[in-house]
């Protein structure tokens, strides 16, 4: 039977297959073996730290993995069941390099494995993975990972160890001839949460009411040790309402994916008929963190991001630092706005978390955030932790007597699209084509527009009204991504449909062209009655079907999204607002 291919599921920053058919205890193996050669050992570690989340094949690849790298001499704490930042915590705490398996929110028959170095660094495509995959190919090739059998017994130490797993420790591998490393076991719920508290002071609050949707994942886990007292820890002022706590990587009740709309609806009623103060929803490694008010308004990660930059800032300035505040390309300009006007200085960078986390590191930025709801913190090893996120928020809540609403709306000053994604035959000609029209526009009114290709092609005009937008191209889809931010509602629905006009032309899909009617965003009056997608959420979407992305079409019943992937072809109907991503309510686009 031929070895899987690693690299059509090793991609940029992560492991993420389909189990068994990809991802196996043999794959687990030969990757953990190449992370000892290729990160662990390089680096001059003696020891590394495994966790995992909650799907049913977990333990037992984490286990392979801890056996592969065991096999070369070095020993593997196993921390069991944790939280994504959970395990950035182990890899910081103990300075030891990490490995945590984990799919977040894709379906049961996914999983998956984040790697890091020691203090949580991370290992991407450039920074080790690419490395990583290409010698666990070989090791698969060679047959070298043959015999294992993935137990998940107890834990035993040594070679032993390597034997419970079916591994040979013999085989023909870099380490062969060492001793083989211990595995143990060691629990690091209780100095996980007791850290956090340590950096978040939530005892003086006025008491809160806050409901938490864990969505069945890893923060059933976690919220009950640093929110509430499983741990050991002190009681806080705040009533924890759970939703979805139970542990279950088949997601019962849905998606564990808070920026779909579709899964925030339990949690929006649930906050409303506790009359709560707010609501916490966690992905499901939970490692990202979304934020509803006590109306159940979902609140921008951008006003989070401001939010939580300014607490930052605050903090730094008090012990007499400079503060500095990491976001990307695509945030909100209140955010460099908001960051400046307490005191910090704003640092933009690319999309994307290994861009954000290498701009923290150099400038030893304080904090930073990101569209997508991934928050990091330098006093966290520059990882990302939703928990903390969450805390700050609570603690910024808790300690005037606004509402969340009031309180977040200081923070979201301007109106955005969020990201649309239009299929391109030629992105480098669309993008071509957008400039040309920008900078017209700027001659014909006369008024300076400004260009930047940090991260694609960034347009602002600064003039009244204010008006910006980026259009970039995907890595691995022939799609552009479009994010505009303007003033108000009128200029930013202009700027979105001319360039949309532009991008989607004659370059658009057959299948995504809306039906007998020009390539761009539905007209005023259709939009006053056909609700749209809450903006800043479309980004995140994916076709349940293939997990492809999506983008804006029209149908029989009208706005849809439809799948850019045309081996799938599905369009799902958008009702009041929201997305029906429910394959057994999608249609098939036809020629």
């Amino acid at each position: 039977m031929n070895a899987p291919r690693l690299s059509e599921f090793i991609k940029a920053y992560d492991v993420r297959g389909l189990v068994p058919q990809q991802l196996n205890d043999a794959v687990a193996f030969a990757i953990g073996s190449a992370f000892a050669q290729v990160v662990a050992r390089p680096d001059g570690a003696t020891s590394i730290v495994v966790g995992h989340d909650m799907r049913e094949s977990s333990p037992g690849l984490s286990r392979s993995f801890a056996a592969g790298v065991a096999a070369h001499g070095l020993d593997v704490t196993l921390i069991g069941l944790c939280s994504t930042d959970g395990l950035y915590y182990a890899s910081g705490a103990l300075d030891v390099p990490g490995a945590m398996f984990t799919a977040s929110h894709n379906p049961a028959q996914y999983n998956g494995i984040k790697l890091c170095r020691s203090g949580a660094r991370p290992v991407g495509q450039d920074t080790g993975l690419a490395q990583i995959r290409d010698l666990a190919q070989a090791l698969l090739d060679s047959d070298e990972t043959a015999g294992v059998s993935g137990d998940t017994s107890a834990p035993e130490t040594g070679a032993a160890a390597a034997d419970a797993t079916g591994v040979d420790t013999a085989v023909e591998v870099s380490g062969a001839g060492v001793p083989a490393g211990n595995i143990s076991e060691r629990d690091i719920l209780g100095d996980y949460a007791q850290f956090l508290r340590g950096l978040v002071d939530l005892g003086e609050l006025r008491p809160l009411t806050v409901v938490v949707d864990a969505g069945n994942g890893m923060g059933g886990h976690t919220v009950p040790a640093v929110l509430g007292t499983q741990a050991g820890l002190p009681a806080l002022p705040l009533t924890v309402i759970p939703l979805y706590f139970e542990l279950d990587g088949t997601f019962p009740n849905h998606e564990a994916n808070p920026l779909n709309p579709e899964n925030l609806r339990d949690l929006q009623a649930a906050v409303i008929a506790h009359g709560a103060d707010l609501g916490l929803a966690f992905d499901g490694d939970a490692d990202r963190c979304f934020v509803v008010d006590e109306r159940g308004e979902p609140v921008s990660p951008s006003a989070i991001t401001a939010l939580v930059g300014t607490r930052e800032a605050a903090k730094e300035r008090a012990a007499g630092r400079e503060a500095r505040i990491v976001y990307n390309v695509i945030s909100s300009a209140a955010v460099p706005e908001i960051i400046g006007e307490a005191g910090a200085t704003g640092i933009r960078t690319r999309v994307g978390h290994s861009f954000i986390k290498g701009e923290m590191a150099r400038v030893q930025a304080v904090f930073g955030g990101e569209h997508s709801a991934h928050y990091y913190f330098r006093d966290f090893w520059f990882a990302d932790t939703g928990m903390l996120a969450a805390m700050h928020v609570l603690a910024a809540l808790g300690e005037q007597s606004r509402p969340l609403s009031e309180l977040v709306a200081e923070f979201s000053r301007y109106v955005a699209s969020g990201e649309i994604n239009s299929t391109v035959a030629d992105a480098a000609a669309a993008t071509a084509e957008v400039r040309a029209w920008a900078q017209a526009w700027g001659r014909e009114a006369a008024q300076a527009v400004d260009f930047d290709e940090l991260d694609g092609m960034t347009v602002t005009h600064q003039g009244d009204p204010m008006w910006w937008f980026n259009l970039r191209a995907s890595n691995t889809e022939p799609l552009l991504r479009l994010n505009v931010e303007a003033s108000d509602e009128p200029t930013m629905a202009r700027v979105r449909d001319e360039v949309l006009s532009i991008v989607r032309g004659e370059k658009m899909t057959e299948e995504i062209q809306p039906a007998a009617s020009a390539p761009v965003a539905p007209s005023a009056a259709s939009d006053e009655t056909a609700p749209r997608i809450e903006p800043w959420l479309r980004e995140i979407l994916r076709c349940p079907q293939c997990r492809s992305t999506l983008v804006d079409g029209s149908g029989p019943a009208g706005p849809e999204l439809h799948c850019t992937n045309t081996e799938c072809r599905l369009a799902y109907r958008i009702a009041d607002g929201i997305p029906v991503l429910l394959v057994d309510e999608s249609r098939t686009l036809t020629n």
